[in-house]
C-alpha cells in the first residue's frame, strides 16, 4: 500500500468529521446560514417592535400622566421577577439556567399572546372599563417581551434552560 493510500485511510475528510470542535457548551452545534439570517431578521423585527411599544407607553405616559407611566415601568420590569421563585434553590445551576420551578411563571410572563390578550379586550371591552393607565402597563409590557427576543431571550424549556 502506498503512503497516499494509507494517510487517505488514516486522515478523516472534512466530509467525515463531526462538529464536536464547533459545538457550543450545551453541545449545540451552530445554525445554517440561512438560518442565522433568518435569526437577525426576527431579531430586528423584535426590536423594532420593542421600539413601537416603548413610545407607546411614553405617549400614553405624556398624555394620561404619571400613574401611566409609573405603571409602564412597572410592568416592563415585573415579567423578570419571575427569575425570584426558588431562588433559594439556585445553587448549583448551571449558568443562566432558570430553577424549573419558575419556568412556567416565566414563560407565562414572557408569552406576547398574554399582553396582546388583554390589550384586545380592553379595546374591545365596554368603555366604561376603560382606563388608560392599564393600557399603558401592557405597552410596557409587551415593550419587555419585544426587547428580551431581539436580545435573544426566550422563552425556556421546563428544565430552564433557553429554548432555541
Amino acid at each position: 500500500m502506498n503512503t497516499a493510500t494509507m494517510s487517505t485511510i488514516t486522515a478523516p475528510s472534512t466530509a467525515d468529521t463531526t462538529h464536536a470542535d464547533t459545538t457550543d457548551v450545551a453541545g449545540r452545534v451552530p445554525a445554517p446560514r440561512g438560518r442565522r439570517a433568518l435569526s437577525v431578521t426576527r431579531r430586528t423585527a423584535w426590536l423594532l417592535n420593542g421600539l413601537f411599544w416603548s413610545a407607546f407607553a411614553v405617549l400614553e405616559a405624556v398624555n394620561h400622566g404619571w400613574l401611566a407611566g409609573l405603571l409602564a415601568v412597572a410592568l416592563f420590569i415585573a415579567p423578570d421577577l419571575t427569575f425570584l421563585v426558588g431562588i433559594g434553590d439556585a445553587r448549583g445551576m448551571a449558568k443562566g439556567r432558570l430553577q424549573p420551578r419558575a419556568v412556567p411563571y416565566y414563560n407565562t410572563a414572557h408569552r406576547a399572546l398574554v399582553p396582546l390578550a388583554l390589550m384586545t379586550l380592553y379595546t374591545l371591552g365596554p368603555p366604561a372599563l376603560a382606563w388608560p393607565p392599564a393600557f399603558a402597563a401592557l405597552c410596557g409590557w409587551l415593550a419587555h417581551i419585544s426587547y428580551d427576543r431581539a436580545f435573544g431571550y426566550g422563552l425556556r424549556t421546563k428544565e430552564g434552560f433557553q429554548r432555541d
